[in-house]
């Protein structure tokens, strides 16, 4: 383990769900941690319980300008970025054909570009410092997909790619990246912040109609316990070798496995056609 008696975290979304429990958790490390949401004053009980430490910003990660002044604040107060958290998101359940083309690209913007916004802002840094860990919040969805979640899980999938990358660009300079992700939790995620596409086609109930019920159905029952996922989120950044991909919760394990033994049985199923393909020697 990296012994770092103080690390600076950038959390974004901040105000709820995952967000609030990782701020939590690095402030109950002793870490110094920049809370951030859209409404700030959200955000006044983790700072007065934490003044030394905690800081809050506004941040739309939407607006890159936001994203450049998130980044100047938490210099100006601790001096320093070690862990920029990207976790604010939200969901959009819809049939492909049932969503609208502001609504998909609402959903990129928040859920792809803005994390990418927040990135590019403090890539400078961790490059001027030899150092730094991002943690990209995925979701299941990117694990293998749901009918319903066509838009929400090509955002993470999308997400997850450019972390792919990153991390191969970033290794050589210090700078570690970490893609979560997480199965049912019990956040506000389906309460709060999932969407539900405006058009509604009939022809879709028993799919992507099916899987909005199946969630209204266990919201507040979901088996993962956030505080713990932050527990585990602060384990990683202590980590000497932290992992590409962190899956949380008993699900996601279970989902992962499922994918990876029907990906290999698949591959070599049409092996001998996918390598016909080669040009003969």
């Amino acid at each position: 383990m990296t012994n770092t008696p103080s690390r600076v975290w950038l959390v974004t979304g901040s105000s709820t769900g995952f967000g609030r429990s990782i701020a939590k958790a690095a402030l109950a490390a002793g870490d110094r941690v920049m809370v951030t949401a859209r409404k700030p004053e959200q955000l006044d009980d983790l700072v007065n319980a934490h003044p030394e430490h905690a800081r809050a910003a506004t941040l739309d990660i939407t607006k890159p300008e936001d994203c450049e002044s998130a980044l100047r604040a938490t210099l100006a107060a601790f001096g320093r970025l070690d862990v920029l958290v990207n976790n604010a998101g939200f969901g959009l359940l819809g049939a492909l054909e049932e969503t609208s083309d502001s609504e998909l690209r609402h959903n990129f913007e928040t859920n792809f570009f803005g994390p990418v916004n927040m990135i590019r802002a403090a890539l400078p840094t961790f490059r001027a410092q030899r150092s730094g860990h991002l943690i990209n919040m995925s979701a299941a969805a990117a694990i293998s997909n749901y009918a319903g979640f066509s838009i929400y899980g090509a955002a993470k999938l999308a997400l997850e790619g450019v972390s792919e990358s990153l991390a191969a660009e970033l290794a050589p300079l210090g700078v570690k990246v970490t893609i979560v992700q997480p199965g049912p939790f019990r956040t506000d995620f389906i309460g709060r912040s999932l969407q539900r596409a405006g058009q509604r086609i009939a022809e879709y109930d028993q799919t992507s109609g099916k899987f909005w019920t199946l969630l209204s159905t266990i919201n507040g029952k979901q088996p993962g316990d956030p505080d713990k996922a932050a527990a585990a989120i602060l384990q990683v950044v202590a980590a000497d070798r932290p992992p590409l991909r962190l899956l949380l919760g008993s699900y996601a394990v279970a989902k992962a496995r499922k994918k990876l033994s029907a990906l290999t049985a698949e591959v070599d199923q049409w092996q001998s056609v996918a390598t016909s393909t080669d040009f003969s020697r």
